[in-house]
């Protein structure tokens, strides 16, 4: 992380050792906003080595940026988790810490895949009421996946679960032991793309494509160099659990007990806008176009939607024009509130 960053730990409210990133600026004139990473990856993926990244934007912009490194952050152990523990303590703690350091009464964020399935769950549950505005990502309450991703869900997974409790793309580059070597071999065996052995292995773990992530043609040769270090373990009981989700269509509990994280007629507080990439191979921009439709069903005319041609999953943030095509969209909606 940039030296332009403060770092302040918070616990869980399980305990858990989280922490947030603090971008150091002079009398931020607006409210803050939290960035929310994905799973397997850390607080950083939003600070890639662009001309102008989102932080940079947003700081520009007026906005007090905090970035949260929750428990699948890849600063910590690494650590078996599910949606729903990060759901439960980690968010809820995160908003409260950013509310006690700055004296604000209110928030707003920007989330993204796992960060932004398992923050919705928070809301959903009434948990961070202090929030004002989301901006979510790639998916958010109905997760639809490629046809071979489903496959691997089903069948892959429980498979792998018998030899692996984590998965990490950095065996892309080393791979620890026998059986990480094994799997390596096979990644590169069935991944042609001229991308780097780490983005091969990203793809594999986590799409169906070639990339399934990123659009090379999107990404300059520093962030693709830069990627290499932003990809570690994600645990088993990660896949588990978003596989109960993918079966169903939709955000469910990882145990018994409410049956969807999408009730009907749920009143949202906040104004959720969502955002996917056209030719995102992770999760399809049918994802966010289901949560969409979900969304209007309950409060018809209060969110919104943008599906981005030009653009796949993470590119979103680490395009070298998505502070072009994409930050003053988000810029824009952030501001109407």
């Amino acid at each position: 992380m940039q030296s332009n960053f403060e770092t302040i730990d918070f616990l869980a409210l399980d305990g858990f050792k989280c922490n947030l990133k603090h971008y150091l600026q002079n009398q931020p004139s607006k409210c803050p906003v939290m960035l929310v990473h994905g799973a397997g990856v850390r607080a950083d993926i939003f600070c890639p080595p662009t001309e102008m990244n989102l932080v940079e934007t947003l700081a520009k912009e007026g906005y007090d940026v905090w970035l949260e490194n929750w428990r699948g952050s890849i600063e910590f152990q690494p650590n078996k988790w599910d949606l729903d523990q990060v759901a439960k303590f980690d968010h809820p703690a995160a908003v409260k810490k950013v509310l006690e350091l700055t004296g604000a009464s209110e928030i707003k964020v920007i989330i993204h895949c796992q960060g932004s399935t398992s923050f919705m769950i928070s809301v959903v549950l009434g948990l961070v009421p202090e929030v004002t505005t989301i901006i979510s990502n790639a998916v958010s309450l109905h997760p639809i996946v490629p046809r071979f991703s489903v496959f691997k869900s089903r069948f892959l997974v429980p498979i792998v679960s018998r030899f692996f409790e984590y998965i990490s793309p950095k065996w892309g580059n080393v791979a620890p032991d026998f059986k990480s070597k094994l799997m390596r071999l096979m990644v590169l065996l069935t991944h042609p793309e001229k991308d780097t052995k780490v983005g091969k292995f990203v793809s594999f773990t986590y799409g169906s494509g070639f990339p399934a992530l990123w659009l090379l043609e999107n990404l300059d040769e520093k962030t693709m160099k830069w990627i290499e270090e932003e990809f570690a373990e994600v645990p088993i009981s990660f896949f588990e659990h978003i596989g109960q989700c993918i079966k169903q269509g939709v955000l469910v509990p990882n145990e018994p007990g409410i049956s969807t994280y999408a009730p009907q007629h749920h009143q949202f507080s906040p104004r959720i806008v969502l955002f996917g990439g056209i030719r995102n191979l992770c999760f399809l921009p049918q994802s966010q176009q289901a949560t969409f439709d979900y969304l209007e069903k309950c409060q018809p005319g209060k969110h919104k939607l943008y599906l981005l041609d030009d653009y796949s999953h993470l590119d979103v943030f680490l395009g070298k024009a998505s502070n072009k095509d994409v930050f003053p969209l988000m810029i824009d909606e952030l501001n109407k509130n």
